[in-house]
């Protein structure tokens, strides 16, 4: 999740960063010899070695691999990781920078090649004669050759040496070319360059460099000072299984991050594009099968571990833990009890390191960023997640502070004041906690999860209490703002918490299913499984990413019916803003909270707006397979969106002068006739857009119950074609609104020709200029209603929009 707007999310790419920036292909020295010679002249008997993945080996300033032929041919997963970097630079210790898949190979001059691995097309089997077509068609690039110095006379390894590989500024491990243009680095400092140390462990190799690379120091202050910056990085060379986990075949129903690859069956005449899950390998023990299957908790294989980075205050690790540790109950769905858990990092323990990729760790990042985000390392060929590093910016603590107080405040007392209190806070940290260890294992953010919660049950203490207000915690469903104060609903009916969905979600992935052939044959399972599931359980609907038309899917969102439960939140709002002076108070602070929450309950009241504005012109959208009852599109039904009129028409083109009482505007700069108009004038944008007009047409075309845009119009003039209230202000704004919108339908009406000198509007490829040109002429009708209600002012601009309406239609007669 990455918390400015919890989006975190982050997939494996199975092409090769490197390979579309014409990487050279390394030569690891330059002194190459035209054949090995005696071990002993290049590994001298005092020479500092370590045993474990590859042998390593030290010689003054030269390093070593000796390479069994068992391990030629055997995938590594090469992860880059920052270990240190300068300040200002934007990325901190721990981010990664660099993923690649790779393995050695003999060579064809006594040499031995790197090559990456781009894993995009398979078979079913090796067996099938289409096998032979495809591997002709992926040859995998040579990244680097090095030279066989010599062989170990006692296991026969090839001793290559690695020094400029990792020295030098080689991408796969090292930092990406882009990543280097967005950061402005030059030319690697090779006399500022060095390999620090190498650790050889059973499965793994760590690489720690230093490198100095030139800077123009631009918002960076080492480059500026200096025209260099200093990096510290690490490299784990992983050993990925030698047989990968079976894959768990996407199915779009559910959540999960996936990564495509093209299928060539013989038993099909065209190929599959599919997509593969990343999840951990989780198997029940030999010894509990039998239970497992009887349905009796069993504890895996391999349990899965999250360690707390020794960086990270001690108050919050145990928040962090609890947040780790909640996904127990999840587990238990798919079978496994003691699945995962939370531990502090063995400070003791001097063979551990945070860059290993063997470990997964909730980093801590000492950063202003308001920020978290839950990555994953994964097998490219079976979606195997390895590890993650869960990134925690400190100043995610103030996000979620003012997130708490804008939208709890009303409800929770701890929740009135600028420092919260340990426990408070501790539980907002294990919320976040929990969210993003939902994207480590897998999961993708579920924005329609909030819209199967009715909006009368988040007011309802005793279900809201016993449910929680959404059924998945990878919702961007941060805190009940529709509980109103008289509800008495305490913070378990204010938090979000894993739910039924996030159980669903896990006993898919990672279910464990003993005796089938292959994953085609589990996908027919879990199709089956899915299908039925969602038939006796609409619920648990995965609504995707928020990014598509269907207004249930929407990101800080609330209940089944954004109209009414905006209106619940702008209720608790006008209580936050009525306090908002006494619950910033702090000694010796210049306004500045007061400043800083003021625009955090401005955003707020954005986010209903839009939150509603999203039923108009769209549809709801439900994936379903071919064996489920139901429609994949359907109608938005027509009182939900004419409600949509009312609610701006009340809450918007009503000036929200609360937003901006003098108890507030006297201490802070904010202009409230800049911020409301502009406000007004996006939604009359929106309204009066020949884009969403043109769709309103469309549907009601084909439409059993249709809102026509002439229906549309009439509903929305009224809300802003209406008497002056006669007081100054708010009749100030009226003027305002009502100017804006003569202006946008005198453009539906007279769209100006675009550059190319077409009149590229769709109004005019449609009825909608028609419809516009009969909406103007109702709204001078109506002026003429009010004007003889009004004077001074008002009456002056009345006048002014009948001259300007009757200057639009004349030249709509002239230029038909």
């Amino acid at each position: 999740m990455n918390i400015k707007h919890f989006i975190f999310p982050v997939a494996l790419l199975f092409s090769l960063t490197a390979f579309g920036q014409k990487t050279p292909i390394v030569k690891a020295d330059s002194t190459a010899k035209k054949g090995p010679v005696d071990y002993q002249k290049i590994i001298p008997t005092n020479a500092i070695g370590q045993n474990g993945l590859f042998n390593l080996r030290q010689v003054d300033q030269k390093w070593f691999f000796e390479i069994p032929d068992s391990l030629l041919g055997r995938y590594l997963l090469a992860v880059t990781r920052y270990v240190t970097t300068p300040q200002g630079f934007g990325s901190f210790g721990g981010e990664k920078v660099n993923e690649q898949t790779l393995y050695f190979q003999k060579g064809n001059n006594n040499n031995l090649f790197l090559k990456g691995v781009v894993y995009r097309q398979e078979t079913k089997n090796a067996s099938e004669a289409i096998y032979q077509a495809v591997m002709q068609s992926q040859e995998n690039p040579i990244i680097a050759s090095f030279d066989i110095k010599a062989r170990n006379p006692i296991t026969g390894n090839y001793v290559i040496e690695v020094t400029d590989f990792f020295k030098k500024d080689v991408p796969v491990v090292s930092i990406a070319s882009e990543e280097k243009s967005e950061k402005k680095l030059g030319s690697l400092a090779d006399d500022r360059s060095f390999i620090e140390r190498i650790n050889c462990y059973p499965l793994n190799v760590e690489v720690k460099t230093t490198k100095t690379y030139s800077s123009s120091g631009l918002g960076i202050p080492a480059g500026a000072l200096t025209g260099a910056i200093t990096l510290r990085l690490n490299t784990s060379l992983l050993l990925l299984p030698k047989v990968p986990m079976r894959k768990r075949i996407a199915d779009e129903r559910v959540g999960y991050f996936n990564n495509k690859y093209i299928l060539f069956d013989e038993g099909q005449q065209r190929t599959q594009t599919k997509y593969l899950v990343q999840r951990y390998r989780l198997e029940p023990k030999k010894e509990d099968l039998a239970k497992y299957k009887r349905g009796i908790l069993v504890e895996p294989k391999k349990q899965i571990v999250y360690y707390i980075d020794p960086a990270t205050p001690k108050k919050w690790r145990p928040y962090l833990i609890q947040g780790i540790n909640d996904w127990q109950k999840a587990f238990e769905q798919a079978g496994f009890k003691n699945a995962i858990i939370g531990k502090e990092w063995p400070e003791a323990d001097t063979t551990m390191s945070l860059e290993d990729a063997r470990f997964s760790v909730i980093r801590y990042y000492a950063s202003e960023t308001p920020n978290a985000y839950g990555p994953r390392i994964s097998d490219p060929r079976s979606g195997e997640i390895m590890e993650s590093h869960v990134g925690w910016y400190h100043n995610v603590m103030k996000l979620v502070h003012d997130w708490y107080m804008v939208q709890a405040g009303p409800l929770d007392p701890r929740a009135r004041k600028m420092q919260f209190d340990d426990e408070l806070m501790g539980q907002l940290i294990r919320f976040v906690s929990s969210h993003e260890l939902g994207h480590t294992l897998g999961l993708k953010h579920n924005m329609g999860a909030s819209s199967q919660t009715p909006v009368e049950k988040l007011r309802d203490k005793a279900w809201v209490e016993k449910n929680g207000h959404t059924i998945s915690i990878m919702d961007y469903a941060r805190f009940n703002y529709v509980a109103q104060p008289e509800d008495h609903i305490s913070p378990k009916g204010i938090y979000a918490r894993i739910g039924a969905y996030d159980e669903w979600a896990i006993n898919w992935g990672y279910r464990y299913f003993d005796g089938q052939k292959d994953e085609y044959a589990e996908e027919k399972i879990l199709n089956k499984m899915t299908t039925d599931t969602l038939t006796k359980n609409p619920r648990l609907w995965f609504g995707g990413e928020g990014k598509d038309e269907d207004p249930r899917s929407q990101a800080e969102d609330l209940g089944d019916d954004a109209i009414i439960a905006s209106d619940y939140g702008i209720k608790n709002l006008k209580r936050v803003v009525a306090n908002l002076v006494t619950w910033t108070n702090e000694p010796g602070d210049q306004y500045d909270n007061l400043s800083q929450l003021h625009k955090a309950v401005v955003r707020q009241y954005g986010r209903y707006l839009y939150h509603v504005m999203k039923n108009i012109g769209n549809r709801y959208v439900t994936k379903r397979s071919v064996e489920e009852k139901g429609v994949v599109y359907a109608e938005i039904p027509k009182q939900k969106v004419k409600s949509v009129v009312g609610y701006v028409g009340r809450q918007l083109f009503d000036a929200p002068l609360w937003i901006y009482p003098k108890e507030i505007s006297q201490y802070i700069d904010v202009k409230p006739m800049d911020e409301i108009s502009d406000q007004q004038t996006q939604i009359l944008n929106m309204f009066l857009s020949p884009g969403l007009l043109f769709n309103l047409s469309q549907k009601a075309l084909n439409s059993a119950d249709p809102y026509p845009v002439s229906e549309f119009l009439n509903d929305v003039l009224p809300t802003v074609w209406k008497k002056p209230s006669l007081d100054p202000l708010k009749d100030a704004y009226l003027r305002s609104l009502q100017r804006s919108y003569l202006e946008k339908v005198g453009m539906l009406i007279n769209p100006k020709d675009m550059a190319d000198g077409k009149a590229m509007n769709s109004a005019q490829r449609s009825d909608v200029r028609l419809e516009a040109i009969t909406h103007i002429q109702a709204i001078r009708k109506k002026v003429e209603e009010i004007l003889p209600q009004t004077s001074g002012i008002n009456a002056m601009h009345l006048k002014d929009i009948r001259t300007e309406i009757d200057k639009i239609l004349k030249k709509t007669t002239l230029n038909p």
